[in-house]
């Protein structure tokens, strides 16, 4: 929510802040009458103050934004051990993951999703498979490497390895011309 709000802001002082300076530019090269800014009342100060106490108001928050530090948690599986506490990142997991399942020979592009869950990890391995080799076998063969490579790197215990075949990698046969 506070994300969407900064972004409303945003747009807001960019519109104000681009109408002010074309006005300043009119103003500066006198296409803009000089007369009109003279001859103002009350209320049209007013409105002007006001407006000026929002840009104010805005700037302040924007510059707020632009030097806190960024406290976003990166998503990380931690663990304690007798020695301190360990950090393993999720990018990590990711990467194990995708290492053990391109071993396995007949998968490719392969991406992987992952959850934490109190059994442990669960994985979401999605890949292309070549055609050539039984898809059961094949997806056997990428679950067990994968969950022994993962839980064997991190210490952390797999749930589930689920794997989703997104389609069959075309092969290109090249056929010899003879003429």
């Amino acid at each position: 929510m506070i994300k969407i709000l900064d972004r409303l802001l945003l747009f807001f002082y960019s519109i104000v802040i681009g109408a002010v300076a074309v006005c300043a530019v009119l103003y500066a090269t006198n296409v803009l009458d000089r007369s009109l800014l003279m001859d103002t009342e009350l209320w049209l100060d007013n409105i002007v103050i006001a407006a000026a106490a929002v840009i104010i108001l805005i700037s302040l928050r924007f510059f707020y934004i632009s030097i806190r530090r960024d406290r976003t948690n990166h998503q990380s599986i931690d663990l304690r051990n007798e020695h301190g506490d360990i950090h393993i990142s999720m990018e990590t997991i990711e990467n194990l993951a995708l290492k053990a399942a391109s071993k396995v020979r007949g998968v490719k592009d392969l991406k992987v999703k992952i959850r934490v869950s109190e059994a442990g990890l669960e994985l979401i391995i999605r890949t292309f498979v070549d055609g050539d080799t039984s898809i059961p076998e094949l997806t056997e063969e990428v679950q067990r490497h994968v969950r022994e490579h993962v839980a064997e790197v991190t210490g952390i215990p797999v749930a589930t390895v689920s794997v989703f075949i997104a389609n069959i990698v075309q092969t290109q046969s090249f056929k010899s011309r003879v003429e």
